[in-house]
């Protein structure tokens, strides 16, 4: 289903949005990863499944904007069962999760993205991505430079806040990406893509499409490319691998690198690398390469960059 909404120009500064789980005290970043992969939950467990919902332990700007879908379950009562992990990386681990009310027919499927604790994850390139990105306290701000164990975790923990920040910022921009469910501590928890069965939906690089299908798909990707170019963004890491398509619909997954184009001084590399990634995949599969030339030029006027 498409969540159609006008192109419209806006501009906020990515680190401006309003998030509970940016607090100014640095204890935060020391306690933000556990010794698990998953948030802490009660040791009174519930009746089935493997937890209690984490939905009222999140607050309200660590939730996914309102009005809240049907689809969600959000009742108080409601468990969670882990029903196997979806996909593995070098940062964080997908797993299935069935949010659930016991003794009812209210469930829905998430996807939770559990990011790993600072000893056991890398972050290649990370000062590319997060250049332009600076924090409110200059102490920080050094600790993050010289890399030190404070530095490290604060890096950590913004991956995870980034992941949600985006997510809810291009889904209420009208991007096609997952509804940001809600994000504790080491966990972002999102909208699952895919079959009820828990068949996932299949990444764009699987897809062998007819040219009719082709040209849809590049299309509803030029589409969401110059929403984020418009509100000054690009994706930073895109390609094939991580746009997924349900009953044709395409949807943009793994986000925590969003570029700030005019921010980052590499911004514009960025958005012609994304384009480059992307447009390389469809002109070989038949689309006309002047088509991947007019999207350099629409999004670099829509990104208000040089062309």
């Amino acid at each position: 289903m498409h969540r159609d909404q006008p192109i419209r120009a806006r501009r906020r500064r990515f680190d401006d949005d309003d998030a509970a789980y940016e607090a100014a005290d640095h204890d935060y970043f020391r306690s933000f990863f556990s010794d698990d992969d998953g948030p802490a939950v009660s040791m009174d467990g519930p009746p089935e499944g493997d937890r209690w919902s984490t939905w009222d332990d999140s607050e309200r700007g660590e939730r996914g904007p309102e009005p809240y879908p049907d689809w969600l379950v959000t009742e108080k009562a409601a468990v969670d069962r882990e029903l196997g992990i979806l996909k593995t990386g070098k940062e964080a681990d997908v797993y299935l999760i069935e949010r659930f009310v016991p003794g009812t027919e209210r469930s829905c499927l998430l996807a939770a993205k559990r990011y790993r604790d600072t000893k056991h994850r890398m972050f290649r390139r990370d000062d590319d991505y997060t250049a332009g990105r600076r924090d409110a306290e200059s102490r920080v701000n050094r600790a993050i430079a010289k890399r030190t164990a404070f530095g490290a975790s604060v890096i950590a923990a913004k991956w995870v806040s980034a992941e949600f920040v985006a997510l809810r910022r291009l889904f209420e921009t009208g991007v096609a990406v997952p509804y940001p469910v809600q994000v504790l501590g080491s966990e972002v928890l999102m909208e699952y893509i895919g079959d009820d069965d828990g068949t996932a939906a299949p990444r764009l690089a699987a897809l062998r499409p007819d040219p009719a299908t082709l040209t849809d798909l590049w299309d509803q990707l030029r589409h969401n490319m110059s929403l984020m170019a418009l509100d000054g963004f690009t994706h930073g890491d895109l390609s094939p691998y991580n746009l997924i398509v349900q009953e044709g619909r395409l949807v943009v997954i793994d986000v925590p690198q969003i570029i700030d184009v005019v921010a980052n001084p590499r911004g514009r590399e960025f958005l012609l690398r994304d384009i480059r990634n992307v447009g390389d995949w469809f002109v070989a599969r038949g689309l006309p390469e002047a088509k991947v030339d007019r999207l350099t030029a629409d999004l670099l006027r829509d990104a208000r960059l040089p062309t």
